[in-house]
């Protein structure tokens, strides 16, 4: 059963199996999130969903550049209190971030836009994760360092994204998505997209999101978190949602 989140006047309205999760003008300096999920409320070690998984979702957008990131898949919710203390961050999903994001995680993709991605960071504790991603940012604040930092960053997790130019946001299309233990295999209407080798194991929680905020870890080593404007309603719409076990 999937639970509604709203943050900064997000909502969502259904209609039968559509839902539209919608985000009403907003300054930059508040954020504003309308999500669904299957995890809000329970610590990472109990977050429902485990390969092998299976997802169907047609969906479309408002805008061909939403301001924000928007998506649907799996990931281990790695900076909410409600999961436990920080985590290193997994996911295994359908994912868009416009433009100040620049999260270069992956050779030869670019850090935003729209694309299909995993990226596993294995099972790092906190108490490293957290010091250490505070003196990585601090080091990349030295002249000539913060290449060579974000390099050694993109070595210690594994990470696979193609993108997605040629699927329009605005236009209904059909997304699938197979997890299994050591491959997932991501198609848009019956295409195959990407065959990820190194998916992460798990567990993790199922999202579809909006919201208005950007990430920064770039390959020239800046780091930086913030949130966009909304200029005007924007929206994701997503129906015949199946997530499947087994």
């Amino acid at each position: 059963m999937l639970q509604t989140l709203l943050i900064g006047g997000g909502k969502v309205e259904r209609d039968g199996d559509r839902a539209r999760m919608i985000l009403p003008p907003t300054p930059h300096r508040t954020y504003a999130d309308a999500q669904l999920d299957d995890y809000h409320g329970l610590r990472r070690n109990r977050f429902p969903d485990s390969p092998p998984v299976r997802m169907t979702v047609r969906a479309r957008a408002s805008h061909p550049a939403p301001a924000g990131t928007l998506g649907f898949g799996f990931w281990n919710d790695p900076f909410s209190l409600s999961g436990g203390v920080l985590a290193a961050p997994n996911s295994v999903w359908f994912f868009y971030a416009s433009p100040p994001s620049d999260m270069a995680l992956a050779e030869g993709v670019p850090g935003w836009g729209w694309k299909a991605a995993t990226l596993n960071s294995g099972r790092l504790h906190p108490l490293i994760l957290a010091p250490g991603a505070l003196a990585a940012m601090a080091l990349t604040r030295i002249p000539g360092l913060g290449r060579p930092v974000m390099a050694a960053a993109r070595r210690a997790v594994q990470a696979h994204e193609a993108m997605l130019a040629d699927v329009p946001l605005t236009e209904w299309h059909t997304y699938e998505l197979e997890w299994w233990d050591d491959m997932a295999v991501f198609r848009v209407d019956r295409v195959e997209r990407l065959r990820s080798p190194a998916p992460p194991r798990g567990p993790l929680g199922f999202v579809t999101w909006l919201d208005n905020q950007y990430a920064i870890a770039s390959r020239e080593g800046k780091f930086g978190f913030g949130l966009c404007e909304v200029k005007e309603e924007q929206w994701l719409e997503v129906e015949g949602l199946k997530v499947e076990s087994g």
